[in-house]
Parts: structure tokens; sequence; C-alpha cells
């Protein structure tokens, strides 16, 4: 008798769970479409000249002030217990051009003094070689700000599932705050039964390898990047591999003691290979972090009063990071979209990728 009602109670437990559970793992045609329509809400001409339909199922309950370099969020909710978190991605004004162009990679894990009276601590991986786009974390960090309360008011609220959803710059700040949420869960910041699903949208690469690593592995089934195979944003920004950019246990470690080792003349033409293979890509890192750490770090303090300029790390090795699902371009879509050399933005829109996902399978 004890047994069976042990086995009940595990049964209304487990009954209970799942129906409190309103998203599901894997990739939804229909959510994300109903994600594009919530983040297209950013911008009027979504309604006025693209004609693109709102959302059918979710009302918006909170839009942010402009906050940071041109940064700004939207809640939306429905009536079955779910939030959404729209980040807004690039504007016409300068200063979110300039958190794109701010590219200089910084730790994944520290502290970002972002104005006189806010400092942002982060922890978006584990892992100490991991790195991410500085000017994108700085839109985190100001978003962040304004977000985490919200999610705390709403789960008091009985809302414990969540949507992430951003279009462009907007995907590259959901994929940062993806990590810092899940972080602030694991530190018991954020309660441990919050669910958070996100679908980066246009996304270009947020950091390196090692931020990828972990990003995947904690947002296995739970999160997705959607981009048009004609898109030249997603391959943003230009990766620079060197040799530092591997593991500890890697072949170039001994590359030179192994040439010293070597006997004239051999030794002389390796070490000359090596030259012209090692210190290029070297080189054009340090252009890099130069013109879009330094230069722009200038700029970026007369744009935010207290900012202070962080250590960089000395990587450009920007990668592709999380689950993609790909809207293939066909010879059908190229007709509808051609290729163009003043429109640079032809493939990036909203209108695009609403016709090509719809063309997915259901």
């Amino acid at each position: 008798m004890k047994r069976k009602c042990i086995a009940a109670l595990v049964l209304i437990l487990s009954t209970t769970f799942v129906t409190a559970q309103k998203l599901k793992p894997g990739f939804s045609k229909a959510e994300y479409i109903e994600m594009l329509r919530i983040t297209s809400r950013h911008f009027d001409t979504a309604a006025s000249i693209l004609k693109i339909p709102g959302p059918k199922d979710f009302t918006k309950a909170y839009r942010s002030p402009v906050m940071g370099l041109d940064n700004r969020w939207d809640l939306w909710t429905n009536g079955d217990g779910v939030g959404v978190i729209s980040i807004r991605g690039t504007t016409a004004n300068p200063k979110g051009w300039m958190e794109n162009f701010y590219a200089a990679m910084v730790p994944a894990t520290g502290k970002l003094r972002v104005a006189s009276d806010y400092e942002f601590s982060y922890a978006l991986s584990q892992n100490p070689k991991a790195a991410v786009h500085l000017g994108w974390l700085i839109g985190t960090a100001f978003l962040a700000r304004d977000i985490v309360p919200k999610i705390d008011s709403c789960y008091k609220a009985g809302t414990k599932d969540f949507m992430i959803v951003g279009h462009s710059q907007g995907g590259a700040l959901s994929y940062l705050m993806t990590s810092h949420l899940r972080s602030l869960q694991q530190q018991k910041h954020l309660p441990a039964d919050i669910q958070f699903k996100t679908y980066c949208s246009a996304g270009p690469k947020p950091g390196n390898l090692f931020y990828a690593y972990e990003y995947e592995s904690i947002t296995l089934g739970w999160a997705f990047n959607v981009v048009n195979s004609a898109d030249w944003v997603p391959e943003t920004p230009i990766s620079l591999q060197t040799v530092n950019d591997f593991n500890k246990t890697n072949a170039f470690v001994n590359a030179r003691p192994f040439i010293k080792k070597q006997k004239f003349p051999a030794k002389l033409a390796l070490k000359h290979v090596y030259n012209k293979l090692e210190k290029p890509p070297l080189k054009a890192q340090r252009k890099y972090e130069r013109y879009l750490g330094g230069f722009l770090s200038k700029r970026v303090k007369k744009a935010l009063p207290g900012y202070v300029t962080p250590a960089f790390v000395h990587s450009t090795d920007y990668v592709r990071t999380g689950a993609f699902i790909v809207l293939l371009a066909d010879p059908e879509y190229f007709i509808k979209f051609p290729d163009s050399k003043e429109k640079i933005f032809t493939h990036h829109l909203f209108e695009p990728y609403f016709y090509l996902a719809d063309k997915l399978p259901d």
C-alpha cells in the first residue's frame, strides 16, 4: 500500500511538472516565425512598409527606454504564462554601429565598468580561454540591468518560461544574454526552474571557439541561430586565427624547438616557412585590435561617461556559435531577392527571412 501511494505521488508530481513546462526543446518553425513577428515590432516599417503581420499569440507588456549604445528590449506575454525577451537590432543611430564595430575581444568572465554608477559582473563561460565581443558585451550589460528585475517580477507572478529573441545585432546580444541569464541561475541569483529558450535570428559570431563550446553545451536543444544562407551578416566579425588560439596541447607548441634541432640547411628553410605562416596572422590580429579596440575605445568613452576600457584578449578568432537552422536560398529566392552591390542588406532584412522560414517543413 505504501509503495502504491509513493508511486501515485511521483506520477502526480511528474504530471504537474510536465503541465507547468510550457516550452519544449527543439526547433519549431511556428515558434520561430512568431518570434520573428515579435522582434520585427521594434521597427515601424515592419507594419507599414514590409507588411509583416504582428504576433498571433503575444501582446507587448513593456518597452524599455533606450540605453547604452542605442540598445532597447521589449517584454511580450501570452495567456499561457510564457514571456518573450525581444532585443532590438541595429538602428540608423551611429552609437549602435559603433557597438558592432567595437570588436576587440575580452574575457568571457569578469567585471566591466560601463558607467560611473554601474559595474557589470558577468560569467558567460567557465573556460578561462573563452572570449567575447566587447561592443555586444556592453550592450548586454545595460540590457541585463533592466531585464533581470523584470524576469524576477514575472516569476513572482507565475511566469517560469521565457523566450529570448533578436535579429541581427539583437541576435548577437541574445547569445550573450542567454549565457548571462543561465550563469545567474547557476549562481542562484535566478530561480533554477526558469526555462529559457533562445532564437537568435541572423546572428553574427559572438565570441571565440572556447565560448562557443560552452554555449553549445549548456543550451543543447534550447538555443538556435536561424540564418539566411545568402546573408553576409552572420559571417561577421572577420575571423583571424593565430597559433595562440589553440588549446594548450597542440601541434604548434614545440614547433620552434623542433626546428632548432634540425640540421642546416633544413633548419633555415623550415624557420623561413614557419615565420611566413605564423607572423602575418599575428600582425593582422594586432592591427584589428588596435583599430577596432583601442581606437574605438576613445569614442565609446565619449558616448558612455564613466566607461573604463577593459584589458583585451589578444585574439580575433570569432567562430560560428550554436545550433544553426539554415534557410537555404534557392534559385527561386534569388529571383525574388536578387544580389545587389548597392543594397547590401537585401538578404538580411526581415522580409527574406519570413519568406524562407515559411518554406521550411512544418
